[in-house]
């Protein structure tokens, strides 16, 4: 593994959700995901109602996390772009996983898991006067 790869997914398990994108129907949509990292992978369980999980099965997908809710004045956003497979967890990654939610927009949760095998991994930090860091242009 790269350092970048590294540092990535040391700066990944700093925090539990993310976003999985990809498309389903021609038409990209962002999917919120739990994650955790297994062997360099990103494994990730998500709401099996939506049906996001088959759009992302066998496909690119990008996996992305960031901190940027968080105090740390050290803002930064990770991204994994590889192919997505539906995967049974181990009964040790479905402790690393914990508890889900009870409920996904009113519906029972039902959980689905994925791996992402990371071909193209990114970094991005922000950085500069802590008073403008959550201003945005619009």
């Amino acid at each position: 593994m790269s350092p970048e790869e590294l540092h990535a997914i040391e700066l990944l398990r700093r925090v539990p959700y993310g976003r999985v994108a990809t498309s389903m129907r021609a038409l990209p949509f962002l999917a919120l995901a739990r994650h955790i990292v297994v062997d360099g992978r990103v494994a990730s369980r998500m709401h099996s109602g939506f049906g996001h999980h088959q759009a992302c099965h066998g496909s690119v997908v990008a996996y992305g996390a960031d901190n940027f809710h968080s105090a740390d004045p050290r803002l930064w956003s990770v991204q994994f772009t590889g192919t997505a497979q539906i995967v049974e967890p181990t009964n040790a990654e479905l402790e690393l996983f914990g508890p889900g939610p009870h409920f996904v927009d009113g519906a029972v949760f039902d959980p689905v898991y994925m791996r992402i095998e990371p071909q193209f991994v990114s970094v991005h930090a922000l950085a500069g006067n802590p008073e403008r860091q959550y201003q945005h242009a619009l």
